[in-house]
């Protein structure tokens, strides 16, 4: 591998040197493969990371959310088959045994287990907060005011995520301390009252979430619908399930302002919102699911000549785009192209195999579904909501698909009446779309909405990215009596 020589100097207030081949900022799920790819391939990598190694999936969103919504899942099912029904009863989840199962899933925290692994992969670890400082160039800032400077002979990668964002202007709002997705999915009690804000995927997976454990619910929503981005059939079901669970699901709400304050003769403050038609609404807590914002406003673009605060422009190797030199990169939500664990995780690997290459001198294949091009992002990211009915999707909507171009058609299909189906659940209720490419003759899309839809996204996936034929994938046979039997009626609506 060739070795650029370091021209760096220290910076102010800064140590000598400290020399890798890789630096990767940021040591979530991302940051972690980056520096997983590079390491087993020889380069010194290290990792810099402010907070918990793992990230925020591993501790403040995927994992506690879901390991809070699976229990109402797991109850939901058992509920919907005669026999079982009679066995649970109507008791409620246990709060206090669904919570402690959680804390279980964020190790209470403590990454310990997170830093054993990277110690044992080989790839060190630097705790501060780091910022680039120059070409290749990366200061950290260690909680006890000291500061290192590393440099990297081949790469810097900036795997630092995103966080929530909270609307400005509403008046009241910092001062009511609102939960965000952080708050709400590590609180150690059940708020008795709890107000969401939006109709997105947190949104609706909190709202379900809570509701399950005893809380009373509302969910307010600026707009028409829930999960605005997916088919239309996906949010009216969900919408169905909140409000049969007891949510008080709203539409066309907005909320003017806050206020926090105690309670007459109660030491427990209470949140009341002033919403838009001049209802006041008072809850213990109101969470704020309204969106996400790129961790970049301190890590040093403007050193780069990049843009501080912003998504960072990158190309399919996720090397970022207006820095010479080809040594800077950007994987994760902090590129904006999917938001989502798996395909960070996905970019993780397209970006240390080009960190390689690289290095390597050879030539980057960046053709579409090359080794080194992220494509999936745009032609086929998955995408699970674990509510009650569950919505999986993968693809484009028929909407995206129109609005793209393509000469398409949408085939539905009533999953409830699939044969698999009605033996998951009585009454089994549930609809499938696929989104089909006429031209082509393949899938570009498919979205699925009920019980235990979920293990059917990997075969919806494995046909819109592999491009198969529809011809093909009829010889795809399903296993009976599965829910899978569903692609049987939908590829007989493609052949039409």
């Amino acid at each position: 591998m060739t070795s650029p020589q370091s021209t760096a100097r220290p910076t102010p207030g800064a140590t000598a040197p400290e020399e890798y081949d890789v630096i990767v900022v940021g040591a979530g799920p991302t940051g972690e493969n980056v520096a997983d790819r590079t390491a087993a391939a020889g380069l010194r990598t290290v990792i810099v990371e402010s907070e918990l190694v793992g990230g925020e999936c591993s501790y403040w969103a995927c994992m506690p959310s879901k390991a809070l919504l699976r229990p109402v899942a797991a109850l939901a099912d058992a509920r919907a088959v005669a026999g079982s029904r009679e066995a649970v009863g109507g008791g409620a989840l246990d709060p206090a045994a669904v919570l402690a199962r959680r804390d279980s899933f964020t190790s209470h925290w403590q990454d310990d287990g997170q830093v054993r692994w990277l110690r044992d992969t080989g790839i060190e670890l630097v705790r501060g907060h780091g910022r680039l400082a120059g070409e290749r160039q990366v200061t950290v800032e260690a909680e006890d005011g000291g500061e290192r400077l590393l440099v990297a002979r081949h790469a810097v990668a900036i795997c630092t995520g995103s966080r929530p964002v909270l609307p400005q202007g509403v008046p009241g709002l910092a001062d009511a301390r609102p939960w965000t997705n952080r708050e709400a999915t590590g609180s150690p009690t059940v708020p008795r009252r709890l107000a969401v804000v939006g109709g997105g995927v947190v949104g609706v997976e909190l709202a379900t979430a809570w509701r399950a454990l005893g809380s009373q619910v509302v969910l307010l929503v600026r707009g028409g619908a829930l999960l605005p981005r997916m088919e239309p059939f996906a949010g009216e079901l969900v919408a169905d399930g909140l409000r049969a669970a007891g949510v008080d699901v709203r539409f066309g709400t907005e909320v003017a302002s806050l206020e926090r304050r105690a309670a007459d003769g109660d030491d427990a403050p209470e949140v009341t919102l002033v919403l838009g038609d001049g209802e006041r609404l008072t809850v213990d807590e109101v969470l704020y699911a309204t969106g996400r914002a790129p961790r970049t406003a301190d890590v040093g673009l403007e050193q780069v000549g990049l843009h501080p605060g912003g998504w960072l422009d990158v190309d399919d190797s996720c090397t970022v785009l207006g820095i010479d030199g080809h040594w800077l990169y950007a994987a994760g939500d902090v590129n904006h192209r999917a938001l989502l664990t798996h395909q960070g995780k996905y970019q993780a690997r397209i970006t240390g195999a080009a960190i390689v290459a690289r290095a390597e001198g050879r030539s980057l294949d960046t053709a579409r579904w090359g080794a080194h091009a992220a494509s999936a992002d745009s032609a086929g990211a998955p995408q699970v909501v674990f509510t009650h009915p569950e919505v999986a999707a993968v693809g484009l909507t028929l909407d995206a698909a129109e609005r793209a171009g393509l000469r398409v058609k949408a085939i539905d299909h009533d999953l409830g009446a699939v044969a698999g189906a009605s033996l998951y659940g009585d009454d089994y209720t549930g609809r499938a779309r696929v989104v089909f490419d006429l031209d082509r003759e393949v899938l570009v899309g498919a979205s699925f909405v009920g019980p235990g839809v979920s293990e059917l996204l990997h075969s919806a996936t494995v046909a819109v990215v592999g491009e198969v034929p529809i011809d093909r994938l009829w010889h795809a046979v399903p296993a009976y009596p599965t829910i899978s039997e569903v692609w049987l009626r939908l590829l007989e609506g493609c052949r039409g």
